[in-house]
């Protein structure tokens, strides 16, 4: 069997948003009804060049298993890499193998439309965006975001390039974390941080946030006063609790986020309540993107 080999400029003319937001919300929904065998990723560290190397296979109709790199100290080249690797479920020969960083980068954006799209207020009570960081995830968070919500203003901030971000996609650049924040209807946090950016007094009650970083036991990017008074919401809640320092503070129920999108909880429950999803990532969510860009035709490149 001839194994398809497909790169990122491959990956891209094949996935758009608007299919993969909803291919991502029956995974997850999937994943809560206990309908895909998924371990908790793998996560070996590379001390020497203060890295991680990661497993992440999956079950759930299509079968994978993504390989991924964080490096978060890199410079000049992306903190994630990655390869994807899928299966015929039925027999085990390989089908395919694709480059996996746009894969992760638009996935993990996904999942936050899923969430914002079920848990932010409807409307026009979730007009205005703030976006904290400026670097691949902030850029996917905004056009993911924008295909669930529509924004009367956008406003960014970044300890380092938060004015040519904003000039490069046409919303405001503010000083601080805390500007950005107030008065904001959903928030997303996609700073590369091992201490809190985001603190709760800042947040207007009902607001929505989407935090996404910070995926190790002993590292935090939401301060106390956040996660012990919003509503929390997971992609996993077996991953969540073992690898999410800010789910691990909590110290509260958590929800998952699939669950919501399968109607066995209700989501929101009034337009006082703040809710938060905490992103760590799963491998469901991986290999349902890569079954997708196999399935998919080669498009002209576009918005997504």
């Amino acid at each position: 069997m001839e194994i398809i080999v497909l790169d990122e400029p491959a990956v891209q003319a094949r996935l758009r948003y608007r299919d993969l937001i909803p291919a991502i919300a029956d995974a997850l929904a999937a994943l809560s009804s206990d309908k895909v065998v998924q371990p908790v990723r793998a996560v070996l560290p590379v001390a020497p060049h203060k890295g991680f190397f990661a497993v992440m296979p999956a079950y759930a109709g299509a079968l994978g298993a993504k390989l991924v790199t964080f490096y978060p100290q890199n410079v000049g080249i992306p903190t994630h890499h990655a390869v994807i690797v899928l299966f015929k479920a039925e027999t085990g020969e390989p089908l395919a193998m694709m480059d996996g960083r746009l894969i992760t980068e638009m996935r993990t954006a996904a999942a936050s439309a899923v969430a914002t799209q079920r848990l932010a207020r409807a409307g026009g009570d979730a007009s205005v965006l703030a976006i904290l960081g400026s670097g691949v995830q902030a850029k996917s968070h905004l056009a993911a975001l924008r295909h669930v919500r529509s924004f009367k203003e956008v406003r960014v901030w970044s300890p380092r390039n938060a004015p040519a971000f904003a000039q490069r996609h046409g919303v405001k650049a503010v000083a601080t974390a805390a500007e950005a924040v107030r008065g904001a209807d959903v928030v997303v946090v996609a700073v590369s941080a091992t201490t809190p950016v985001l603190r709760g007094r800042w947040l207007s009650p009902g607001t929505h946030v989407n935090a996404i970083g910070a995926t190790r036991p002993d590292w935090r990017e939401l301060d106390d006063d956040l996660v012990t008074t919003a509503r929390v919401f997971v992609d996993s809640r077996e991953a969540a609790l073992r690898e999410s320092g800010d789910v691990i503070a909590a110290r509260s129920e958590v929800t998952e986020i699939g669950a919501v999108v399968a109607g066995t909880d209700p989501g929101r429950r009034d337009d006082q309540e703040i809710t938060l999803f905490k992103s760590v990532g799963v491998a469901v969510e991986d290999v349902t993107a890569a079954a997708l860009v196999l399935g998919a035709g080669s498009r002209e490149p576009g918005a997504g």
